[in-house]
């Protein structure tokens, strides 16, 4: 069992929703990201999303783009966050780590290196914004082969052929996308999640996460109410922007904690 699937079967056993923060490598410092993984894990992380820093971050918006050109500034490479990954994996064995980016650093690396890498660092899951599922059958088989998970994102837009078909290629969990549109959008439609979850069960035997627009307690729980987990990424961001470097791990957790405690204020819909 991956460590992945470990921790959503013990949410389970006690009733409880995954919190998902999610942080870019190397934002706001490279030195700052190791303090806030552990702060975040700390404050109640089930799983962390890392960032891979890109120039080009097509699904993301503003925020985002500014931390991964904060990390691009200083340098920060694929290699360099996997250098991280293991530095954590020192302190940390059980959180599990998902890294989240796009194809070509990937591809720049190369597969078979990247993937045996990742399995050596401690990754436990990749989500490739831009592999799709179609596209991704021989890179999954890869990720299989090192205990890997990869992780697949489904939209509002997907059809039932493309939930079947992540249902089939995914692992450790899906990533719903709230939203037609990027992260940090303040266009969240609660209802129309809420109706949609139950409906992609049909399909989806995997947990399901949802992101992009989720940027409060009150959000975070509403979405636990249906969801398997809650995933935050730009209102995380936009705190440690806004804070002096000495102070980010503190209010991001800070932060991090109100999520806690409303999401685990929901009771189970299921249980």
């Amino acid at each position: 069992m991956s460590r992945i699937a470990k921790r959503f079967a013990e949410l389970a056993d006690s009733g409880r929703k995954a919190l998902i923060p999610f942080i870019t490598a190397g934002d706001p410092t490279p030195m700052a990201t190791l303090p806030l993984l552990h702060a975040l894990v700390a404050a109640g992380a089930d799983i962390i999303e890392l960032g891979v820093p890109f120039s080009d971050p097509m699904a993301d918006g503003p925020t985002i783009q500014r931390a991964s050109e904060r990390a691009l500034s200083y340098g920060v490479s694929l290699r360099q966050v996997l250098a991280m990954v293991h530095e954590f994996r020192q302190k940390d064995t059980n959180t599990p780590l998902v890294l989240m980016g796009y194809a070509n650093p990937i591809e720049s690396y190369g597969w078979q290196a990247f993937v045996q890498d990742a399995q050596r660092a401690g990754v436990d899951g990749v989500l490739t914004v831009d592999y799709p599922p179609e596209e991704a059958t021989d890179f999954a088989a890869l990720l299989y082969a090192h205990g890997l998970d990869p992780i697949f994102l489904l939209a509002p837009t997907s059809t039932p052929e493309r939930c079947a078909l992540v249902a089939r290629l995914g692992r450790g969990y899906v990533y719903y996308v709230s939203l037609t549109g990027v992260t940090g959008s303040t266009a969240l439609h609660l209802e129309e999640v809420l109706k949609r979850i139950p409906s992609l069960r049909a399909h989806v035997s995997m947990p399901i996460c949802v992101g992009f627009g989720v940027r409060d307690a009150a959000s975070a729980a509403r979405i636990a109410s249906v969801a398997d987990g809650v995933v935050i990424g730009s209102r995380l961001i936009e705190i440690i922007e806004e804070s002096p470097i000495a102070e980010a791990s503190l209010r991001a957790s800070a932060f991090l904690r109100s999520l806690r405690a409303a999401i685990d204020g929901v009771s189970d819909p299921g249980g």
